[in-house]
């Protein structure tokens, strides 16, 4: 059974940094590209991040580039969404998602929801002082 787990959300102060962490399980998770993703409260959700099976390939919103980095560790099947420079506008629940099906290796760009087909729960990151 396909799982993501993402933790590493908290309650951080502006400016401040998080590394949030996405586990896999039960699936071929070297074979998927991954996504960050969040939602604030009364907003849909946004793709924030990719990357590709390999790590080769990244892409990012525009409002997180520069402050955002996201990587993989396949033997570890995990990823990571790393968070510097923190603002209030940040703050939302984060999920990451694994593509499936044909084209999975790779991030479309631009990408959204519908190209990512197994979700997270979730974790919440809340930046305020």
């Amino acid at each position: 059974q396909l799982q993501l787990v993402e933790s590493g959300g908290d309650l951080v102060q502006p400016g401040g940094s998080l590394r949030l962490s996405c586990a896999a399980s039960g699936f071929s998770f070297g074979y998927s590209a991954i996504g960050w993703f969040r939602q604030a409260p009364g907003k849909e959700r946004e793709g924030v991040s990719c990357i590709s099976r390999s790590g080769g390939s990244t892409n990012y919103v525009d409002s997180v580039k520069g402050r955002f980095t996201i990587s993989r560790d396949n033997a570890k099947k995990t990823a990571y969404l790393q968070m510097n420079s923190l603002k209030p506008e940040d703050t939302a629940v984060y999920y990451c998602a694994a593509r499936t099906g044909s084209g999975a290796s790779y991030c479309p760009g631009p990408f959204s929801e519908k190209d990512f087909g197994s979700w997270g729960q979730g974790t919440q990151v809340t930046v305020s002082s």
